[in-house]
């Protein structure tokens, strides 16, 4: 009797030559069940590759770290265009941030407690009330003279202000020490004061380890440094460039005398008079050395022997950074810009108000064998202004202010 199988003849290429198999019904059957099975598991295999790579998607875009924002700097008309920035710290608006939070940390010192006599920070003595100078009432130190955090010793000089510096290309502090012409590389850029600031006897009073450790004992702090840098990891370094990208950002453009520049504005008979006066040599002839309307930020960022001194005997004036003995009792012409608010004024700070300095300019300017040609008037021991010339030039001064 003739068997009901199906014949199914399949022909398969082996080695040259063609080979009949056949498959039952039995055989169908089980070849039907594997090839379910076959595209079951395929199945469930593509699936778990779409949700690996789906979970891979959102652990990268959860990782993803979006680059800092470009920080612009306003540039008005009249300033230089050329700005003083490394091009190893770009502004950016997360580091600007990150920066003014470090200045007025008072743990930047290294110290993790909250006694105030062990804490300061950069704005211990750069307040911004005060043009970020000192100031002559300082709650910390009333005399207008900052001291070391745990050594009271005084700082070699006055406290400068912070502003406009992103301009300079002349060298940073009264004597010009930090700039780009130093051999010393750790005392060039704005970063590098920032570090000399914390480590220094007479400032901070800190070490790089110490300050390190205390901002990283802060939560707060990571996540903005990763915004900023792109990474959690703080570092001296970055502290360093975090706070000079702060303090590249202090700009003062937005004065009185900037609003008449611009039209928008009009001087007092009085003030007019007082411009006049800084701006001409037969009146106060203060513009050699602080700049007018075509060099609105109000200094050269040059250094000069003004006649403070008969006998100048400061070790460190700007002969001790370039060795010339012309420059015995020279110092860095500091910006009039907020003049009325950054007292005490001169390299030693030894004049408490702005009024004391047009005094020393009218009457007390002493001679020396290298004070500044531009001092005109030596030889008369000032500018010898009358009261009310006074009171004009001061009125003008006080149109820098911003508001």
């Amino acid at each position: 009797m003739k068997n009901n199988n199906i014949d199914i003849f399949l022909k398969q290429p082996r080695r040259g030559k063609t080979r009949e198999a056949q498959l039952t019904p039995h055989k169908l059957r089980r070849s039907a069940v594997w090839g379910v099975a076959r595209k079951a598991t395929a199945a469930v295999w593509g699936g778990a590759t779409v949700i690996l790579i789906l979970a891979l998607l959102l652990a990268s875009c959860r990782d993803r770290v979006e680059p800092p924002t470009p920080y612009d700097i306003p540039i008005p008309k009249g300033f230089p265009t050329i700005l003083n920035i490394p091009a190893d710290n770009p502004m950016t608006v997360e580091g600007v941030e990150l920066g003014r939070l470090l200045f007025h940390d008072p743990h930047l010192c290294g110290y993790t407690g909250t006694e105030p006599d062990s804490l300061m920070s950069c704005a211990t003595c750069h307040r911004q009330e005060c043009n970020f100078d000192i100031g002559a009432d300082n709650p910390r130190f009333p005399d207008g003279k900052a001291r070391g955090r745990t050594t009271g010793k005084p700082t070699i000089h006055n406290v400068m202000p912070l502003m406009n510096l992103v301009f300079n290309h002349e060298g940073y502090l009264w004597n010009g020490l930090v700039s780009n012409e130093n051999p010393n590389a750790n005392q060039r850029t704005i970063e590098d004061i920032v570090r000399m600031a914390i480590i220094a006897d007479d400032e901070l009073c800190s070490t790089e380890t110490r300050t390190v450790a205390a901002i990283k004992a802060d939560s707060k702090y990571p996540p903005l440094f990763k915004k900023a840098f792109g990474t959690e990891e703080i570092t001296m370094e970055r502290i360093q460039k975090a706070i000079a990208q702060y303090v590249r950002s202090l700009v003062a453009t937005n004065s009185k005398f900037d609003r008449y520049l611009q039209g928008l504005e009009q001087l007092t008979p009085q003030e007019l008079h007082g411009y006049v006066l800084f701006t001409t040599e037969e009146g106060a002839d203060c513009f050699h050395c602080h700049g007018s309307s075509g060099s609105p930020l109000f200094t050269t960022n040059l250094f000069y022997n003004n006649g403070l001194d008969a006998v100048p005997s400061d070790a460190h004036d700007r002969v001790s950074v370039t060795g010339d003995p012309h420059d015995c009792g020279a110092y860095r012409a500091p910006s009039l810009r907020n003049v009325t608010i950054s007292a005490p004024y001169m390299h030693d700070g030894r004049f408490k108000t702005l009024d004391e300095v047009l005094e020393f300019y009218n009457a007390e300017v002493q001679n020396s064998p290298t004070i500044s040609p531009l001092m005109h008037h030596v030889n008369d021991g000032g500018v010898r202004l009358t009261p009310n010339e006074i009171a004009d030039l001061k009125a003008f001064l006080e149109t820098l202010t911003d508001d």
